[in-house]
């Protein structure tokens, strides 16, 4: 009888914490229209996670700036996201390339 060989499937590597939170910071800009002003993008990240946003976490601000901040400063993360700064390098208004639409 042969034994028949299988190849090892590759368990998909779990996202770290930045990771979700840029692909989090993405998804949000994705339902702003592709671009927001950051106070907007953490409002609504932290209304998603069930957060007053009349007191949002200082935590979470931090985490959500400093991961936009990092996906900007690493070419291949912001082309991979399609992260853009309107306005340039310090702005604050934050925005993301839209998915192409077929035709």
């Amino acid at each position: 009888m042969e034994k028949i060989q299988t190849e090892r499937r590759r368990k998909p590597r779990p996202k770290t914490s930045a990771e979700a939170v840029a692909e989090r910071i993405r998804q949000t800009l994705l339902l702003f229209g592709g671009e927001a002003h950051r106070r907007e993008v953490i409002m609504q990240m932290a209304r998603d996670a069930g957060h007053d946003v009349r007191h949002i976490p200082e935590d979470l601000e931090a985490s959500v700036i400093t991961s936009f901040e990092e996906v900007w400063r690493d070419e291949a993360r912001r082309e991979s996201l399609g992260f853009t700064l309107r306005f340039g390098e310090g702005s604050h208004r934050w925005g993301v390339r839209m998915p192409e639409t077929a035709h």
